[in-house]
This record gives C-alpha cells, structure tokens and sequence, in this order.
C-alpha cells in the first residue's frame, strides 16, 4: 500500500501527521468491515487511539474523513489498476488480469476480517447516496475513474477488429464495471468468493462477446 501521509498530502493539501494517517486507516477498515451507519466518531477515535479534538482538527465530520478515506483507498489501489490494465499485454489479457484481481483483492481482505467485504465505494455509495451528497459525487468521481481505464481499453479492442467500430465504448465500459460490482456485492452478501472465482472472467469475456482466455488462474 502507498504511504498513507504522502498520499494524503497531496489530496489534503498540507503535510499531514501520523495523527491524521491513524485516522485514514481505522475508518478504512471499520467502514470497509462494517457498515458507514454503524461506526460512530467515538468507534474511529477509540480504535485509532486519537482524541475527539484532534479528529475535528483534522475532519469537520464524519463524512468529510469518508471522502479522505474513499481517496486513499482508490490511490492505494490504482497504481495496480494501472498494471492490470498495461498496453504492454492484449486487450483480452488486460480483462484475464481484470478477473484476477476482483478475485484476489476480494481474497485478501476475506483473509484480513474473516468476511467478504464487498467494494468499499459501491457499499459506501450505496448505504449513503440519498443522504449525504458530498459521498454520493465522491462515489460517482472513483467510478468514473475505473470505467476510463475499460473505456480505453474496449475503444483499442474495436481499432484491433476485436469489437465493432460502432460499440459505444463508454456504454460498454459501463456495463462491465455495473456487471463486476454486481458480483462483487451478491459475494459480500452470501458472504462467498465462490462466484468471483468462478464467473467474473466468464462474464466479462461474455459482455465483450470474444473468445474466453485460459492464460491466468486465480489463487486458491
């Protein structure tokens, strides 16, 4: 994972302390594992060790630590994103990769909770859009950023005569990421990576309607 006080100063805007880092963190893994309602300031302050004070010093509320929090954990994770979808590999690898990695980060934070966690974005957004609207866009603002990445990639399928020049790219760049999070929230649900393993790589290669890759197997 990327420094967190690093990164965080530069969203920020000020060089923060390990005060504000402690504070990023324990809303990452309390929010992630449980739920956006269920975990107070006093749960956030407790677990971190921080004082009431020094939260508000740094954070006007709850939501705007959210926000932060959203931030760290996409740019904590794009630079694999990043590497999943590489112009040194084929299209159809960038999605083989894709499937693999939806699988193994679902893995690794089953193995750090005990629990299926879901997408941290998707579950914030969808416990907390109709109530709190800074969430809602900051929601909006990360997918979009993920659906650039597939975006670029299907625009080169259609240019290598893999897709039809007329696919609408975005449209279908939205599709795929709508299709991922839906499993990626029915796993946290049943609380089983089962169907992550299984039929993310099979549907994604279904939604592009290309022949399905063996290149890459997920971990067991």
């Amino acid at each position: 994972m990327k420094n967190i006080e690093y990164t965080m100063g530069i969203y920020m805007g000020r060089s923060p302390t390990n005060t504000k880092a402690k504070l990023i963190q324990t809303a990452n893994d309390l929010i992630w594992k449980n739920s956006y309602g269920s975990v107070s300031v006093d749960d956030i302050c407790t677990s971190s060790g921080v004082n009431k004070g020094s939260f508000y010093y740094y954070f006007p509320s709850k939501v705007d630590l959210a926000i932060a929090t959203m931030e760290e954990a996409y740019q904590s994770f794009e630079p694999e994103m990043e590497k999943v979808f590489s112009a040194s590999v084929s299209a159809a690898e960038r999605f083989e990769r894709l499937a693999a990695f939806v699988y193994e980060k679902q893995l690794e934070t089953y193995n750090k909770y005990g629990r299926v966690c879901g997408c941290p974005f998707a579950s914030l957004g969808s416990e907390m859009a109709g109530k709190e609207e800074a969430i809602r866009e900051k929601v909006d603002e990360i997918f979009r950023r993920q659906e650039q990445l597939l975006t670029r990639t299907i625009q080169e399928m259609a240019d290598a005569g893999q897709l039809p020049l007329e696919t609408d790219f975005a449209a279908k760049a939205s599709e795929i990421h709508t299709f991922i999070m839906g499993q990626v929230m029915m796993a946290r649900i049943q609380n089983d990576l089962t169907s992550l393993k299984d039929d993310v790589r099979t549907g994604l290669f279904r939604i592009l309607n290309i022949e399905e890759q063996v290149t890459i197997e997920p971990p067991e």
